[in-house]
């Protein structure tokens, strides 16, 4: 008889084992405060990666896998000018566009016998889109649209003779993934994982294309992206060429705004295009994956890259139609560009700490 209790109670003490590992931290702790400027996402378990109704989804956005995520508080905007000033204010920090280039590490990140180029263009800058491109058919080349700008940083969006004055509540751009995580030790948060911004971004819905579910035709409303012909033309049907100010299109199901279109945002995850595969060939739930262990894109063997999602400003479906929650791209560490920002969370640990 005893024995057969002791066996039963390891029995029992097992499943229950086996139980709390599915679950996931659902609901916010009532004893527990929302940050500013936050909002709590519900932890849940889903499928991420393409959706199965979403015709334009990518193969690196496959094979779609189970994950199960605990809840986290997320900005429900960007951070914006603002709140990256303050921050370079009380640091004195200094992004990667303002710094000297120096083309002994800079060379490291390019194929090998790649010439130097002259001095007057190894100047502290960044990416910008060229607006003047017209009759653009190879699509293969994004060189054509893209151009260095120096004096291009945060905050001369364009290059030096232009400002951020009046537009404090924009989204911060021209921001690397070195600033971000610099941003983030300050401000006592994180970057989200991969999981963690497809979880957010789908809100309340379950498995929706778009953050706002299935609609595409919402899209003008929804988010700020590029209508007409990219790169060539751009009808401003939603009300915007380029930036818009936080908050200026409705927010998802949980009150997370421009968390679609307006500026790409970078993950804590590496960009690996084997990283899916492998999830999926553990056949099972994996609980809050943090990403791959290495950055890995054959595409780009000399930078390593991180994941950015949500598209920008610049999304449209003939090109990359990245405005879906499944959309991902890899962005170099040390890049940045004018239409790149991000978004901080901050988990229940993270909280303890405190």
């Amino acid at each position: 008889m005893e024995i057969n209790k002791w066996i039963i109670g390891i029995l029992l003490v097992a499943i229950f084992a086996c139980n709390n590992k599915e679950q996931v931290v659902k609901e916010q702790p009532e004893n527990v405060a929302t940050p500013h400027n936050m909002v709590w996402v519900p932890g849940n378990t889903f499928t991420q990666g393409a959706k199965e109704n979403d015709r334009l989804a990518l193969e690196h956005e496959k094979p779609a896998h189970s994950v199960a995520v605990d809840g986290f508080f997320m900005d429900i905007t960007e951070v914006t000018n603002a709140s990256f000033k303050k921050f370079v204010d009380e640091t004195h920090y200094v992004t990667t566009a303002e710094r000297p280039i120096i083309w002994e590490e800079f060379k490291k990140t390019l194929p090998e016998g790649t010439p130097k180029p002259a001095d007057s263009i190894l100047q502290p800058g960044s990416l910008v889109f060229n607006d003047e491109v017209k009759n653009v058919t190879d699509y293969t080349d994004f060189r054509q649209w893209w151009k260095w700008q120096t004096g291009a940083n945060w905050r001369h969006p364009e290059g030096k003779n232009t400002n951020i004055i009046g537009k404090d509540n924009y989204p911060v751009v021209h921001i690397s993934f070195e600033d971000a995580q610099a941003y983030c030790k300050w401000a006592k948060r994180r970057l989200p994982t991969e999981a963690e911004w497809e979880l957010a971004a789908m809100g309340n819905l379950k498995n929706p294309v778009y953050t706002w579910g299935d609609d595409q035709s919402k899209m003008d409303e929804k988010a700020n992206t590029w209508q007409g012909d990219f790169p060539n033309y751009n009808a401003k049907s939603d009300g915007y060429s380029a930036l818009a100010a936080v908050k200026s299109f409705t927010p998802n199901s949980l009150g997370i705004y421009d968390i679609a279109g307006n500026v790409w945002e970078y993950t804590q995850d590496w960009y690996n295009v084997n990283y899916y595969q492998e999830l999926f060939s553990k056949g099972e739930t994996t609980r809050n994956p943090q990403g791959a262990t290495e950055a890995w894109n054959p595409s780009n063997q000399y930078e390593k890259e991180r994941i950015i999602k949500g598209g920008s400003f610049l999304c449209n479906e003939s090109y990359c139609s990245s405005f879906r929650i499944s959309a991902r791209m890899g962005m170099a560490e040390g890049s940045s560009s004018n239409h790149v920002g991000f978004r901080t969370v901050v988990d229940l640990k993270m909280l303890q700490k405190d």
